[in-house]
């Protein structure tokens, strides 16, 4: 593995985290960790239990562009490092992955309910939780929904497709995660992913 220099911590214990490419600090739950690998390349932590000394990057696309093209791993690393460039499409294809498989536990756990009206029905009964709609679903499901329960906070960084297959079908656009830690996780998880499919302006 390269050895790394002593560098200025991106750290601190305040659980706030600083952006390499920005400078930004802000909490590590709206940010990405990196290491460096023993083939020199920049691996994505989603899970932050990797050995090595973290990079940090703020979840957004051009973020982790930015530290690509500008060579920023390494710059601060002091050391060779290759940054693949279609870093930034692994990462949201990992966290894509991550958010499926936490709603596929939800399903398992009895937490999950999906469908429009049955979303509905459960909203209307006071069950509340994390709304996950689909990015390319119809705006009037989505007003029926908001009409019912305009307090649930609602998130929609996965397609009607991605979603489709949680249950095995083709194609869900309403989803809803009971309160819990598993719809915390979802939070951080799908807020994580709309930023790494939001294009910069």
């Amino acid at each position: 593995m390269p050895q790394q220099a002593l560098q200025t911590p991106t750290a601190d214990d305040k659980g706030l985290r600083t952006c390499i490419a920005s400078g930004e600090r802000k909490p590590k739950e709206q940010m990405v960790r990196f290491v460096i690998g023993p083939d020199a390349k920049a691996v994505p932590d989603l899970d932050e239990k990797l050995p090595g000394r973290g990079l940090w990057l703020s979840a957004e696309r051009h973020m982790i562009h930015t530290a690509c093209v500008r060579n920023l791993f390494a710059k601060r690393a002091r050391c060779q490092v290759i940054a693949d460039p279609d870093l930034a499409d692994r990462v949201e294809g990992l966290l894509a992955r991550r958010c499926i498989e936490l709603l596929q536990l939800a399903r398992r756990s009895g937490l999950l309910t999906v469908g429009l009206d049955e979303v509905c029905r459960r909203l209307d009964k006071g069950v509340g939780g994390l709304l996950v709609a689909a990015s390319d679903g119809a705006a009037g499901g989505r007003r029926k929904v908001a009409g019912v329960a305009p307090e649930v906070p609602v998130v929609d960084a996965l397609t009607g497709d991605e979603l489709g297959l949680v249950m095995g079908r083709e194609r869900i656009v309403h989803a809803l995660v009971e309160p819990g830690g598993l719809a915390d996780r979802l939070v951080r998880e799908l807020g994580r992913l709309a930023g790494l499919r939001t294009v910069a302006a």
